[in-house]
């Protein structure tokens, strides 16, 4: 019973702890990117005009549409250089209030009394030393032209344009460390995109399933239409999968544990055999012994499941609330383990322990029928 009991707490407690870190990964990445994103399916950009906006606008359901250019650029900062992504964002970008819960330094904006601004990771911000408040420095952003290799005149290779650092992000390190956020239309400038854009993301005010495919059905083969977490489909398939293999290793672990109960029964069926000659003398069936014994092993399963059950999601909770076990590194994302019990999993593992002890006691169950009907005969 305490075999089964910690096998069962150990499942929920690693179980729980997956689905953390899945709502940890959805909540960084609801974070940066949007709930819906609209790419094309062929080439790096495509021509957005008014009325595709107000097509797009007009679909039910969608709240905002940010138009988005992104780029690789070169960015200086007084001696320090540093190649970056740079995306443009129309001026709603920050109606969809991604980043507010994320700003460490200087003020959320891209454009304030006339003055573009641009938003940079923390990591850019460590690696140039970028100083926002009372900065008397321009941050320089340089952009390569696809020009010809014969061109002489170095200064037509690439674009310069120099913006004001206005406020630091801090999301994640593979986002600090790689991204500038500026305002479309100093991006549309610096890289000559005219009315070209790289994706459209889309803040929706309904189910954003039902908005993607209607919106998939406005635009059609040409363009992809992709939810937050198809997005990153890698990560959250590759999240399943460990969860799914943690599980089954785990449910060999109950097996394993189960393995006492046959040894238990089937060394009860032994020690039982006058027992088990007086029922049939005061005219109990076979059956009736069968389901004596399936019973005596639900019974172990069962008590020993519920309290693995019980003192799994306890643990959990203590860590959820009081974090008993913290991450171990200074620069994690957060302080401590993340958790989160999900009901289903409770069910699935009864599901399993039910199927599992089912199959360990009937073989004992079936054994001591027979030796009921020996002694009949």
């Amino acid at each position: 019973m305490i075999a089964v009991a910690m096998a069962t707490a150990a499942l929920i407690i690693v179980l729980s702890v997956f689905n953390g870190l899945g709502d940890l990964l959805r909540s960084l990445n609801t974070a940066f990117d949007p709930e819906i994103k609209i790419e094309a399916i062929k080439g790096k950009s495509f021509e957005v005009d008014s009325l595709f906006l107000q097509q797009i606008k007009a679909v039910e359901g969608v709240e905002t549409v940010t138009e988005v250019i992104e780029d690789y650029a070169l960015v200086r900062y007084r001696d320090a250089d540093i190649v970056v992504t740079i995306k443009g964002y129309s001026d709603n970008f920050l109606d969809q209030h991604r980043l507010d819960g994320h700003i460490v330094d200087g003020k959320l904006r891209l454009r304030e009394n006339g003055i573009n601004y641009a938003i940079v990771g923390r990591g850019v911000q460590y690696a140039l030393s970028i100083g926002v408040e009372n900065n008397i420095y321009p941050l320089q952003v340089y952009y390569i032209k696809n020009v010809k290799a014969s061109t002489l005149d170095i200064s037509k290779l690439y674009a310069r344009r120099d913006i004001e650092p206005g406020s630091v992000f801090s999301i994640e390190k593979n986002y600090d460390d790689n991204y500038i956020f500026l305002p479309l239309d100093f991006a549309i400038d610096l890289l000559d995109y005219g009315n070209k854009r790289t994706s459209l993301e889309i803040k929706t005010k309904s189910a954003t399933a039902s908005v993607q495919q209607k919106l998939q059905q406005l635009l059609g083969e040409r363009f992809s239409v992709l939810t937050n977490e198809q997005q990153h489909k890698d990560i959250y398939k590759l999240l399943k999968m460990e969860k799914l293999f943690t599980f089954l290793a785990l449910t060999l672990l109950i097996v394993v544990a189960s393995i006492n109960i046959f040894f238990s029964l089937m060394m009860l069926v032994i020690d039982k055999k006058k027992d088990i000659a007086i029922l049939s003398a005061v005219g109990a069936s076979p059956k009736l012994v069968r389901n004596i014994f399936l019973t005596e092993g639900a019974l172990i399963a069962f008590i020993g499941a519920g309290i693995g059950l019980v003192f799994g999601g306890a643990i959990c909770w203590l860590q959820d609330h009081f974090g008993l076990v913290g991450m171990g590194m200074e620069n994690a994302l957060v302080a401590n383990y993340p958790v989160r019990l999900n009901p289903l999993d409770f069910v699935s593992i009864s599901v399993v322990i039910i199927t599992i002890t089912f199959i360990i006691s009937f073989y004992p169950a079936s054994v001591a029928a027979k030796s009921f009907t020996a002694k009949e005969l």
